[in-house]
């Protein structure tokens, strides 16, 4: 009894079954007939665009190429335009150099020669002094007899002054020779009977320079102001307003001190006291800066 219920129930049933299947079946070929067209159709399409995809990508690799040939050959330029303007800045620069160079060797010849004549004129005015002096001497009358009773009458005229350079000659050789004071006796006899002679700047300073020696700096200070304000052009300047920088600093004046070594680089550039008072500075811990009026 079940199992022709079974069997009528697979003879109704199975026919319907089989229908939905083979409709989803059909479906699903019209699904990959459609699919398959669609690729066929992209396959198509891209099969037109590759050939113009080359052609583009060969014209830029082309004209990278260019680019590239184009660069290096415009730095190939650059730098050949750059070596020829270094060649034409350099060398006149360095040209400029050498004729400076130059132009300072001659002018520092010239300051020789210049001093070289400033003492031979010097030493000729002295000698110009000496002959005056020993023409006076001559000239001077005789002194009158003595009286018969044995007395000098005494003479109006004082003694002539010893000659120039014999005390300037004997000053220095009692100052290198460690005799101070007589070297101080000396310069002094200088000035006071040569005030104004060639020599009367050396001897101020050497004054000043002795009094330094012994711990008078106050007293070296004045001497080598004396040198500035007296003698304000002579071969002792330079020397003077370095020392006296010197002696303001071992007075602990040290502002004032700085203010003459930044003096004697302004005006005396390029000498020797120019580049010692440069190393006071340093050793101050100071630069050459623009100098103070001296007072």
């Amino acid at each position: 009894m079940k199992f022709r219920r079974l069997c009528l129930i697979a003879i109704f049933v199975l026919p319907a079954a089989l229908s939905a299947a083979s409709r989803e079946i059909q479906e699903l070929q019209r699904d990959v007939a459609q699919l398959q067209q669609d690729l066929k159709t992209l396959q198509r399409a891209f099969d037109e665009k590759i050939p113009s995809l080359a052609v583009l990508v060969q014209q830029a690799l082309d004209l990278s190429r260019e680019t590239n040939k184009t660069l290096i050959s415009l730095d190939g330029r650059l730098q050949e335009q750059f070596r020829q303007q270094s060649k034409e800045v350099v060398a006149p620069i360095a040209g400029y150099g050498a004729k400076i160079d130059q132009l300072s060797g001659d002018f520092s010849q010239v300051r020789e020669s210049m001093a070289d004549v400033t003492t031979r004129m010097g030493k000729l005015e002295q000698q110009i002094i000496d002959l005056s002096n020993a023409v006076k001497t001559m000239q001077a009358p005789a002194a009158p007899p003595p009286p018969a009773g044995g007395q000098t009458a005494p003479t109006a005229s004082s003694p002539a002054p010893p000659p120039a350079g014999e005390l300037y000659e004997n000053a220095r050789r009692d100052m290198l020779g460690g005799k101070s004071d007589l070297a101080l006796q000396g310069f002094a006899e200088y000035l006071k009977y040569y005030p104004n002679g060639p020599y009367a700047p050396n001897a101020q300073f050497y004054i000043g320079e002795i009094h330094g020696k012994q711990g008078d700096y106050e007293t070296a200070l004045r001497d080598f102001n004396m040198v500035l304000e007296k003698y304000p052009a002579n071969n002792k300047t330079a020397d003077a307003l370095y020392v006296k920088g010197l002696t303001l600093v071992k007075m602990g004046k040290r502002t004032a001190g700085a203010a003459e070594f930044r003096q004697v680089i302004k005006d005396f550039p390029h000498t020797e006291q120019a580049t010692k008072a440069q190393a006071q500075l340093k050793n101050l811990g100071l630069s050459a800066g623009t100098p103070t009026r001296r007072k």
